[in-house]
């Protein structure tokens, strides 16, 4: 499978993106899938949405496009992670 892009976008896109970043990268790590992680702030996913084959967002986004967002805190509460994880794995195939 080729390299798959995940952008992550929080209302500032720095201390909750960059959680959200670190364990997706972990979490995706482990199921052996080969993805780059990227952040932004909400407001810049529709001028970067076009480059990504998956957006994660913590917070409401508009403007992705064609490119899937998956809207969740899971990866900040821990409640249902598990759940995130396998929808983003499947997305990313």
């Amino acid at each position: 499978m080729a390299k798959k892009k995940v952008l992550v976008a929080c209302g500032t896109g720095i201390a909750t993106s960059t959680v959200v970043v670190n364990k997706v990268k972990e979490s995706l790590a482990a199921k052996g899938l080969d993805v780059s992680v990227d952040q932004c702030k909400a407001s810049e996913v529709p001028s970067k949405a076009a480059s990504y084959d998956l957006i994660i967002a913590t917070t409401p986004i508009t403007g992705a496009g064609d490119t899937p967002v998956i809207r969740t805190l899971s990866f900040l509460t821990g409640v249902g992670i598990d759940k995130d994880i396998e929808n983003i794995v499947e997305k990313l195939k």
